[in-house]
């Protein structure tokens, strides 16, 4: 095993932390009006929504609840965003702005196809499944 296939659920993990935290954060600052943004009029089609998935969304993603529903649900937004406010513009995503939401919709294309890694809360709940299950067997 060579040691990039050795800390693979490691290094999933970290990303899947970096990614889900700044998608967050980029929600918490549309929906609350922090870190130097306005905030977004509240149930507004799609700005407040959008923001609402980004902050619940991201932060599942960031500690591994639900992290490939999140994911695809994320990955699906920003396509979504991509798509009605960027494309209009131009073609690529250099000329129309829409380098973020590219790689935030690809990101988390690969979060949820790749799954949580390691150092995730539904880690700790298969675990736990696991035990029981052990200890269910050992009773019998």
């Amino acid at each position: 095993m060579s040691v990039l296939e050795r800390w693979q659920g490691q290094v999933l993990a970290v990303f899947r932390i970096v990614v889900g935290f700044l998608f967050a954060t980029h929600g918490a600052a549309a929906l609350f009006g922090v870190l130097g943004s306005k905030q977004v009029e509240a149930l507004l089609w799609p700005g407040w929504w959008a923001a609402a998935i980004q902050f619940v969304g991201g932060a599942l993603v960031m500690v591994g609840f639900g992290t490939r529903y999140a994911a695809l649900l994320c990955s699906g937004s920003m396509a979504y965003a991509y798509f009605t406010v960027h494309q209009a513009d131009a073609l690529l995503p250099v000329q129309n702005g829409g380098e973020k939401a590219a790689l935030f919709c690809f990101a988390f294309l690969l979060i949820a196809f790749l799954g949580s890694g390691t150092w995730a809360l539904e880690q700790l709940r298969e675990s736990k499944q696991q035990e029981a299950r052990q200890l269910a067997a050992a009773t019998e």
